[in-house]
C-alpha cells in the first residue's frame, strides 16, 4: 500500500433485488477511497414472500455474478472481503446452501471471505454509519433518520453521532410489488393494499424509533435515488447530481405518485431507471412516500437529504 492508504477492502452486499460491490482503500484516516463500485440487479428473491426459498435459478444468477465480483476482488489486490447478505436470505430456509456457495466462490480464487446474513437491525446500523460519514462536515443538521428500503425490507435508523435506535421491518420494492400491486398500471384497491401494510409496519417502527425532533430524513438505496433522479429529471442517471440533493419533501411525493401511477413501458422509458428496478420502482415509491409522510408529520421541520453513500460504505468501513 502507497503512503497513508492502510489496506485495500473489498465490501458486498447482496439484498432481494440487487448485489453490489465496493472496493475502497482505507486511509490511516479511515476514509474511504473508492477504487470500483458495481451493481447488478439478480433478484435473489424471487417469490421468496411466497415460498420461504430462494429458487433455484436467482440462486444460480446471484451466484454467478459472486463469482464475477470475487474474481474482480482477486484482481485488484483485495486484502480483506466482507459479504453482508440481509433480506432475502434472512427468510430463506436453504440459506445455508447460498452461504456455502458465497465461501466457494471467493475460495477458488484463493481469496477467505467474511460471510453473514444480519439481521434487520445490525444491517439499518451498518447503513447510519455508510449514509452519516460526511453529514454534520457538510452542515447537514441531525439527530439524523436514515431510511433504507431494500426489494424485501425497509430500515429506520435513528442516531447523531451514534446509532440511537434502529428496526427493520419486511416491506421493500420486491414483497410489495408481489404481494400487492399485480396490475399494470397498479388498481387502486392494490395501492391501498400496499399502504395499509406498510404503515402497519410504520406503527411498530415507531415503537422503537422516535421520529420527533428530526433533523434530516436521509433516504439511501435504490429506491430512493431512482426517485431522486425522477425529482431531478435527470437525463440519465448520475450518481454525482443525486448524492446529497436535498429537495424539498413535495417534490418527492409528486414523484412517488407518478412512478406508482405509470406502467411498466411508462417506467422503462425513463432513461435513468434501471431495467432490473422497472417493475418494483412503484412499490418502492409508495413506501417512500409512506416513511416520509410520518416522518414529517412527526418532525415538520426535517430536511430530505438523498445518500449515494449506504449499507455498502458501512460494511467496508466495518472491515477496515
Amino acid at each position: 500500500m502507497s503512503d497513508g492508504i492502510r489496506s485495500r477492502v473489498g465490501a458486498i452486499d447482496c439484498g432481494t433485488n440487487s448485489i453490489r460491490l465496493l472496493v475502497a482503500d482505507v486511509g490511516d484516516d479511515v476514509r474511504l477511497t473508492d477504487v470500483l463500485r458495481r451493481m447488478e440487479i439478480v433478484r435473489l428473491g424471487q417469490g421468496i414472500d411466497r415460498t420461504g426459498v430462494i429458487a433455484p435459478e436467482a440462486m444460480e444468477r446471484t451466484l454467478a455474478m459472486t463469482r464475477e465480483y470475487a474474481g474482480q476482488c482477486r484482481e485488484l489486490g483485495v486484502e480483506r472481503v466482507r459479504f453482508v447478505a440481509t433480506s432475502a436470505s434472512r427468510d430463506a430456509r436453504n440459506a445455508r446452501t447460498f452461504v456455502e456457495g458465497v465461501h466457494a466462490a471467493f475460495a477458488a480464487v484463493g481469496l477467505d471471505v467474511d460471510v453473514e446474513v444480519v439481521a434487520g437491525d445490525a444491517e439499518a446500523r451498518l447503513s447510519f454509519a455508510g449514509a452519516t460519514a460526511d453529514l454534520a462536515s457538510l452542515g447537514i443538521p441531525g439527530p439524523y433518520v436514515v431510511v433504507d428500503i431494500g426489494g424485501g425490507s425497509t430500515e429506520l435508523v435513528r442516531g447523531t453521532a451514534d446509532v440511537g435506535a434502529a428496526r427493520s421491518v419486511d416491506v421493500g420494492s420486491v414483497r410489495m410489488t408481489e404481494r400487492h400491486l399485480g396490475s399494470d398500471p397498479p388498481l387502486e384497491e392494490e395501492v391501498e393494499g400496499a399502504r395499509r401494510d406498510v404503515r402497519a409496519a410504520l406503527d411498530t417502527i415507531e415503537r422503537e424509533v422516535d421520529l420527533t425532533g428530526v433533523g434530516a430524513v436521509v433516504g439511501v438505496a435504490g429506491t430512493i435515488t431512482t426517485v431522486t433522479a425522477h425529482v431531478l429529471r435527470l437525463p440519465a442517471y448520475d450518481s454525482q447530481a443525486v448524492h446529497l440533493a436535498r429537495r424539498p419533501a413535495e417534490e418527492h411525493f409528486r414523484a412517488c405518485r407518478e412512478l406508482l401511477g405509470m406502467t411498466r413501458a411508462q417506467r422503462a422509458a425513463l432513461p435513468y431507471v434501471h431495467p432490473g428496478r422497472v417493475d418494483v420502482i412503484g412499490g418502492g415509491a409508495l413506501v417512500w412516500s409512506e416513511v416520509l409522510e410520518r416522518v414529517l408529520a412527526r418532525s415538520p421541520g426535517a430536511v430530505v437529504v438523498t445518500s449515494e453513500h449506504d449499507i455498502l460504505d458501512g460494511i467496508a468501513r466495518s472491515v477496515s
